[in-house]
């Protein structure tokens, strides 16, 4: 926070132009609970789990309704995404209720996040050097008829881990944050607590790394437009004073190139043919099964890698509409708007609707009615 406000104040041209061109929110501890109880013991007395729970003894990153599961769930009775969507996924009516096992860190979050269109978030952590990303969650492996026995393999010993559709994204963005720190990617020694689980990059999977359903992550995911990550600053959670300064060093080049991602894909504004804003109109981009929704004010950020593609927008009471978006190498998301015509199928569904829902026979020209057919049609006229 020092170091943005004093280089935008000193007319640094990198820090001026993030400043002016996004909307940057900062939380300095999501845990301030942990953080006192641990800041007491110190770096020597202190161990990786402390601090980590709130007063109340809540793992916040694992407070977090699992969304994840429900998606899932949904998807192997195919039910996505007619009946069940792919994005947005409504929070569980018993998760809201006020007995239920919540903390008031992780009600506060949910709420800022339902208020502000966020597109790319990360929480930032210690006690490890990486970066991890979606899915945290791990999906349990399918039902298989029963079989004789076998030695047990890695299969057996680890869930099935499911990428997200956006997952070549979420490794851009993981990259772009390890590759820039002046260590993060130096995993010859191993990792700080055991052997190395990044394949040498600096990244890696959540639910390959340490498994763990109700993350803020997932939920960020399939919640909100917002695409969130861990991010694990250095291996020690509370370096000596004498260390600190290095350890801004290490992460200040990746904490200002990973806020630069947000300038990354596509981004525009949905309208109807009065110039009118449509709010929650759907974005759809061909080849993701994940979908954005426009802001209230009809405009939309949808983070893409460098490429060609067939985006769409619609929305309830408007008629689709589909273009080609490209996405080049530099920073600066390309601009692509959306002008929607109404449909009639507002009022088709009201004729349906005063039908009993039943499908309307189509009526095939030259041939006669039968008595039966008349009777149905002045029936509804």
């Amino acid at each position: 926070m020092q170091f943005l406000c004093k280089e935008y104040q000193d007319g640094n041209p990198r820090v001026r132009g993030l400043v002016t061109d996004t909307r940057i929110h900062l939380v300095p501890s999501l845990n301030p609970d942990g953080y006192e109880l641990a800041h007491e013991a110190g770096s020597e007395l202190g161990n990786w789990a402390l601090g980590h729970w709130t007063e109340e003894g809540f793992d916040l990153f694992e407070n977090f309704p699992d969304l994840a599961s429900a998606l899932w769930a949904a998807e192997e009775r195919r039910l996505v995404p007619h009946q069940f969507p792919n994005h947005h996924i409504p929070i569980p009516e018993h998760y809201l209720s006020e007995d239920a096992a919540v903390a008031v860190e992780t009600r506060a979050v949910m709420a800022w996040m339902d208020k502000n269109p966020f597109v790319l978030g990360a929480n930032l952590q210690g006690g490890e050097k990486l970066v991890s990303f979606p899915f945290d969650t791990a999906r349990p492996s399918p039902p298989t008829a029963a079989a004789a026995p076998h030695p047990p393999d890695y299969e057996d010993e680890h869930p099935e881990l499911q990428e997200t559709p956006d997952h070549a994204v979420f490794r851009w963005l993981a990259i772009s944050y390890a590759s820039a720190h002046l260590t993060m990617t130096e995993t010859f020694r191993g990792g700080c607590h055991g052997p190395d689980v990044t394949d040498a990059m600096g990244i890696v999977q959540g639910a390959k790394w340490h498994p763990r359903a109700g993350s803020m992550n997932d939920f960020s995911y399939l919640h909100t437009n917002c695409l969130e990550l861990s991010i694990y600053l250095g291996c020690d959670k509370f370096p000596h004073e004498s260390e600190l300064q290095q350890e801004w060093e290490n992460n200040k080049e990746s904490l200002l190139t990973f806020m630069e991602q947000i300038h990354r894909g596509i981004k525009g504004v949905v309208t109807d043919q009065q110039g009118e804003p449509i709010a929650n109109a759907t974005i759809v981009v061909g080849g993701i099964n994940h979908n954005v929704r426009t802001a209230s004010g009809g405009d939309y950020w949808r983070i893409l890698n460098p490429g060609e593609y067939r985006v769409s927008a619609r929305a309830e009471g408007y008629n689709p509409s589909v273009k080609t978006c490209h996405v080049l190498y530099d920073i600066g998301a390309t601009q692509c708007n959306f002008v929607l015509s109404r449909s009639n199928w507002k009022r088709i569904r009201e004729i349906m609707a005063m039908n009993g829902n039943r499908p309307i026979r189509r009526v095939v020209p030259g041939r006669p009615m039968t008595p039966r057919e008349q009777l149905r049609l002045r029936l509804r006229l």
